[in-house]
């Protein structure tokens, strides 16, 4: 099975790949890691992308979909993977599509986790990070037992300059001005399951599970024939 996974930052979609990945036996693939390494790794379209991010130049989808392509085409996704952080528009979208097709496969699914601005705003303005070991808090639902200290090393906590309230909010706009005509577009490929993502991570999950394990039934009673 290959799944996207479609939401504003602080939507939790990271969380819920890692958990899928493992209910599953899917290999959760995050594209801004892919990048990162490809960069550090030296490979072809790493050096590639990385003449675009010398020049400070949005590295093109032809390159983030090759360097994507390099990693579905390991013996680890043969069963299927959770694309994470990929596409972002609606040209991503099409460039993905040709690329699995060339490859003799499609998407099958994409989630689509639906959250307000107001819990955006509060999950991820409030996260903070140890310096030192690089431990993840937050001062609601995690925070340290002693304010700004890191519990396992003491370290000082700080706060990302990405998750700064003004930063945040920018970026949800910039997220949902890139976005809509790519879900639009998978609305109309008839494979956009939206996901309810204010609740709690193990609901999300057992939901997220729920439309998978309904999908995969009905898909074996159209091979029967039954429908």
């Amino acid at each position: 099975m290959r799944i996207v996974f479609l939401g504003p930052p602080g939507a939790g979609k990271g969380t819920q790949a890692e958990t899928l990945s493992r209910e599953k036996k899917l290999s959760h693939i995050s594209s801004g890691n892919l990048l990162r390494e490809a960069v550090e790794n030296g490979t072809e379209t790493g050096r590639k992308a990385q003449q675009h991010i010398n020049k400070g130049q949005l590295v093109p989808d032809k390159i983030v979909v090759d360097i994507i392509r390099e990693r579905i085409v390991k013996n680890d996704c043969k069963n299927g993977f959770i694309l994470d952080g990929f596409p972002r528009t609606l040209s991503q979208a099409i460039v993905l599509d040709e690329m699995l097709k060339n490859l003799g496969n499609k998407l099958d699914m994409v989630f689509y986790f639906a959250i307000s601005k107001e819990s955006i705003v509060l999950r991820l303005s409030g996260r903070r990070i140890c310096a030192t070991c690089g431990a993840n808090y937050h001062i609601k639902y995690v925070p340290s037992l002693e304010d700004g200290i890191c519990d396992k090393c003491g370290g000082k906590l700080y706060q990302r300059t990405d998750d700064k309230l003004e930063t945040v909010l920018e970026r949800i706009k910039v997220y949902h001005e890139q976005t809509e005509d790519l879900i639009n577009y998978y609305k109309k490929n008839g494979i956009l399951k939206e996901i309810e993502s204010e609740s709690n991570v193990e609901s999300i999950t057992e939901n997220i599970l729920k439309v998978i394990d309904n999908a995969s039934k009905s898909a074996s009673f159209v091979n029967l024939g039954v429908v």
